[in-house]
């Protein structure tokens, strides 16, 4: 989870505008990947299933 919070505040400290488009793209593929893998682990901690999209 510190990664996920990591990835946050980093995207956070930036201005998105001065970023290039292909950069950004990849953090937040980056960033969304990792909130798919907490959401996983929270899932499998809780016995809960989360359903398919």
């Amino acid at each position: 989870m510190s990664e996920l919070a990591t990835a946050i505040d980093y995207l956070a400290a930036e201005d998105p505008s001065e970023l290039p488009v292909g950069t950004l793209t990849e953090q937040l593929i980056d960033l969304h990947w990792q909130m798919a893998r907490l959401q996983a682990q929270i899932a499998r901690r809780t016995c809960l299933r989360v359903p398919a999209t």
